[in-house]
């Protein structure tokens, strides 16, 4: 057996940047209104045309995290892409990156889709193929392209000023020594309340294409996001604390050994409910809602790069990733980097 350790990351985020005041011009908000309930100041989308799509931010973390790795594209075995935005219905995104990076090598591609934790589960997945001496290599992408597929006026606003664009990439790489690399992953999920945070359309088995366009009805919001926002809150707070304290446990850990926690960044207020309740300083957190909104799949691998690129993790410390979302589905994992 062997663990798994990170061994390159990298992210990308559009260049345009959209305040709240910008979302104010076309949603009846405010900057307070929005920064009062989510901590989100601006966020990221693309323009359209320029040519960003999921794939392709995908690709760009990618490229980064790759040479970061200090390894060629073709050294890759594996691909794993998490996303609930992709760019086409089927097929998936993985498949793309590997067209995309130019990989003469027909290695295979999964694609995860459990929204918010799809990084996790993502992660968790590559750690056991490595593990069991499968792959050596294996590339994890967690991206998103939210703003063309959001309602950017007032009826959505509960929704539309919480999600940014983004990408995020990890290169997962196989280590001898078991006492370093991820120790440990855990998955959870609770589809009783899938609805509670969902997109209904288009769907195979409720309402398709073809619905939509007979209809043609422009109050039809169900191919927009839906969230129960106070539900999915408490929820979350919930489960995020029970999954940081079950990957301490497994491990024999104290929440005084974390060096490092990255939460999803869904909503600066959860992750400052988990500060508190874990007694957590400042410096053994890392939040950047505040700059991205929420990139689902994306908030995880971002915001991780960029702790990594401040100097805030370093090697020997613990960090733990968790996150939850929409399924509901959740997950963390424990890291000695």
């Amino acid at each position: 057996m062997y663990h798994s350790k990170i061994s390159g990351l990298g992210y990308y985020v559009p260049e345009n940047v959209v305040t709240n005041d910008d979302l104010s011009k076309v949603i009846d908000t405010n900057d307070a209104w929005i920064q009062e309930r989510t901590g989100i100041q601006e966020r990221r989308h693309v323009i359209k045309g320029d040519g960003d799509t999921t794939t392709t931010m995908g690709v760009k973390a990618a490229k980064a995290a790759i040479a970061r790795a200090g390894i060629a594209n073709d050294d890759i075995d594996f691909i794993i892409f998490a996303t609930l935005s992709p760019d086409y219905y089927f097929p998936g995104p993985g498949v793309l990156v590997q067209r995309d990076l130019g990989l003469t090598r027909t290695v295979g591609a999964l694609d995860v889709r459990n929204q918010c934790s799809g990084f996790l589960y993502a992660i968790s997945v590559a750690d056991q193929f490595i593990k069991t001496g499968m792959y050596k290599n294996i590339l994890v992408i967690g991206s998103e392209l939210h703003s063309t597929g959001l309602d950017m006026t007032t009826r959505g606003r509960n929704v539309s000023v919480i999600f940014g664009d983004g990408a995020g990439a990890a290169v997962l790489t196989r280590e001898e020594d078991l006492t370093k690399g991820i120790l440990s992953t855990h998955l959870h999920s609770e589809g009783q309340f899938a609805e509670e945070l969902s997109l209904a359309a288009p769907g195979m088995g409720r309402r398709w294409v073809t619905d939509i366009i007979a209809d043609n009805d422009p109050d039809d919001i169900s191919y927009y996001p839906y969230m129960n926002g106070q539900f999915v809150f408490k929820n979350a707070v919930q489960r995020l604390a029970e999954v940081v304290g079950e990957g301490l446990a497994a491990n024999n850990l104290a929440v005084s050994d974390i060096d490092m926690l990255i939460p999803h960044q869904a909503n600066l207020r959860i992750a400052q409910f988990i500060q508190h309740k874990f007694q957590l300083p400042d410096d053994k957190i890392h939040n950047n809602i505040m700059k991205y909104g929420n990139t689902t799949a994306a908030s995880v691998p971002i915001a991780l790069t960029e702790a990594w690129e401040l100097g805030k993790i370093k090697a020997g410390d613990l960090v733990v990733l968790a996150a939850f979302g929409s399924g509901f589905t959740w997950g963390s994992a424990v890291i000695r980097w």
